[in-house]
């Protein structure tokens, strides 16, 4: 079985290294949080969701 190139290794790297980056970077820019206010008088109450076992 032969082995692969060095070159080879180092695109491969790159291609995946960018591929992580790239889809990091649009799942940053295109999550869109819902969260909802409720507005009693003056003050804002944000429910926020958190976490529960």
């Amino acid at each position: 079985m032969p082995q692969m190139a060095p070159m080879s290794w180092i695109l491969l790297f790159l291609f995946f290294s960018l591929m992580l980056i790239t889809i990091n970077m649009l799942n940053y820019y295109l999550y869109n949080p819902k969260c909802s206010m409720i507005n009693e008088g003056k003050t804002f109450i944000i429910k926020s969701k958190t976490w529960t076992w």
